[in-house]
């Protein structure tokens, strides 16, 4: 089973939060909340652990991934932000959207989809989530928490653990959070265009 730890949800303990955050440098996959449910997460520079994502998951190379960041300044280190897309994403975040742009040159080739050079990324509205960017010092290279058999997020983290444990090394007990998974927007070609509904309110687009 994994490890389990219990997170307050709104002020999360230092000492648990150095711990979760010690085990996703060592390469451990962990479940941890977000503004939009339990998110699926790992080291960004780790390619096993992101092959392990893949494998739980059974995505294809297709598949977008998220950069889950502290905020829009860590954003734009990894995404081509221009002024009015800048405007869209301080309206949206923190928040629960995700949003498709164009990678940097810091982002690894690994996670972005390969025949459009993009990367998901988002700003989430969790004090867990937070601490752990905060105390990670990057961003989380993360994905929804759809295992292959559900066709919605599993919101229990006890369940989670009893369920999925054997595949996991972490999972964070921050309450309820949710079990939608993000609204996802593309920012690509400047108008933004919603690829999915989801927790984020798709009426705060039209600014």
């Amino acid at each position: 089973m994994a490890q389990y730890l219990e997170i307050h949800p709104e002020n999360p303990q230092p000492r648990l939060i150095t711990q979760a955050v010690a085990l996703v440098q060592k390469g451990g996959l962990m479940v941890y909340p977000t503004d939009s449910g339990y998110a699926l997460g790992c080291h960004l520079g780790d390619k096993s652990a992101l092959d392990r994502i893949r494998r739980v998951r059974q995505l294809d190379k297709q598949h977008n991934f998220t950069l889950v960041c502290r905020d829009l300044s860590e954003l734009a280190t990894y995404a081509r932000v221009d002024n009015a897309t800048f405007r869209v994403l301080k309206n949206l975040t923190p928040g629960p959207f995700t949003f498709i742009l164009r990678a940097t040159g810091e982002v690894p080739k690994r996670l972005m989809h390969p025949k459009r050079k993009t990367i998901g990324i988002r700003v989430p509205n969790n004090p867990i989530a937070l601490a752990l960017l905060d105390a990670l010092g990057e961003p989380i290279m993360s994905t929804s928490l759809i295992f292959p058999e559900e066709e919605v997020q599993v919101s229990d983290p006890y369940e989670i653990n009893e369920r999925y444990g054997s595949q996991l090394d972490l999972v964070i007990n921050g309450g309820y959070c949710g079990d939608q998974a993000t609204t996802v927007v593309d920012l690509t070609e400047g108008t933004p265009v919603i690829l999915r509904e989801g927790a984020g309110d798709p009426t705060l687009l039209q600014i």
